[in-house]
């Protein structure tokens, strides 16, 4: 009997999930239907404790205002902690509703208010629209703190998937823009690799499911308006391509061991590290591409959930800074 590197409780669930496989200009419309409704086929808690309000933040110069979703709990105390949030979906698809269930959860267990970005999407809107719509909600945020009952001093951003890339890249141009102390960085299986796919190739047990090569090659693509793995890619696009990692936000990165995205955050992971950045790092065996998202009961993924709850617990905790 030939072995089944995926694990038992997330072997049932690729029978009806969704693969971004064969991604094209053709099929990317159905293809954002399709995402859409599969996250919203998926069971989960309602969480009435948190309050859920859309507003508009004035986009990055001439560019149009950027949609936000703010998740803040209902018994909400002043100065509380903040979560620039960076949805998944390849930078080509998804909406703020594809991370509700997650955002949910965080405002409600550790009462975070969160800015969950609507940013523009790839192809309509390539590069920088999105990394920059995403860094005028976190500026935004940071000169409104006391309007918007947050602490300055605890603003942490994350995101999954494309949303971890496009935080990565923000904790990058943060830094070096000098206008925010961002205090942490949540990468959550991320995007951060134009050549992964393209010129570099992982092992073939990686991406196989879910998030596949081909599809990775045409979010890069549509994202960058050039061929991934080209040269003079900025760090602000992939931030894999940065050369400097020192002075960045303390790092949690968390990945499947499937991941077509593994080696990429390990090794990113480890030049943080390298750079002087207290990183922590979890990889869940036999676990494909947002394996969370889509089976959250399961044993491993309350496991992964409860890693990055209890990293972020740890820096905004007032004892952390």
């Amino acid at each position: 009997m030939p072995h089944n590197p995926v694990a038992p409780e997330f072997r049932a669930a690729l029978k009806v999930l969704p693969s971004f496989d064969g991604l094209s200009d053709e099929t990317l419309g159905a293809t954002r239907k399709a995402f859409i409704s599969a996250i919203r086929s998926v069971k989960v808690p309602e969480y009435p404790d948190v309050r859920v309000e859309q507003c508009h933040v004035p986009g990055p110069a001439g560019a149009p205002a950027v949609p936000v979703v703010t998740y803040r709990p209902v018994a909400h105390h002043p100065n509380a902690p903040a979560l620039v949030y960076i949805h998944s979906g390849g930078i080509v698809s998804g909406t703020p509703e594809v991370d509700d269930a997650r955002c949910r959860q965080m405002a409600s267990e550790l009462g975070l208010v969160i800015f969950s970005v609507d940013y523009r999407l790839a192809p309509e809107a390539p590069y920088p629209a999105a990394i920059e719509d995403c860094y005028a909600v976190l500026k935004w945020a940071h000169d409104h703190a006391s309007d918007l009952g947050i602490d300055q001093n605890r603003l942490v951003i994350g995101g999954d998937s494309a949303g971890g890339g496009l935080t990565a890249c923000l904790a990058l141009l943060a830094r070096d823009r000098a206008e925010i102390r961002v205090l942490f960085q949540l990468l959550i299986y991320p995007m951060l690799d134009d050549r992964t796919g393209t010129t570099l190739m992982p092992s073939p047990a990686l991406g196989e499911y879910i998030w596949t090569r081909s599809a990775n090659h045409y979010a890069w693509n549509a994202y960058l308006g050039k061929t991934p793995g080209s040269p003079g890619i900025a760090g602000y696009a992939a931030a894999f391509r940065a050369t400097d990692l020192t002075g960045l936000p303390p790092a949690y990165i968390g990945v499947g061991s499937l991941d077509l995205f593994l080696d990429e955050d390990l090794e990113y992971a480890r030049r943080l590290m390298a750079a002087g950045v207290p990183t922590e790092v979890c990889v869940i065996p036999g676990a494909y591409h947002v394996f969370d998202v889509f089976i959250p009961d399961a044993p491993m993924s309350r496991q992964f959930r409860n890693s990055y709850f209890t990293a972020l617990k740890r820096a905004i905790s007032p004892d952390s800074f």
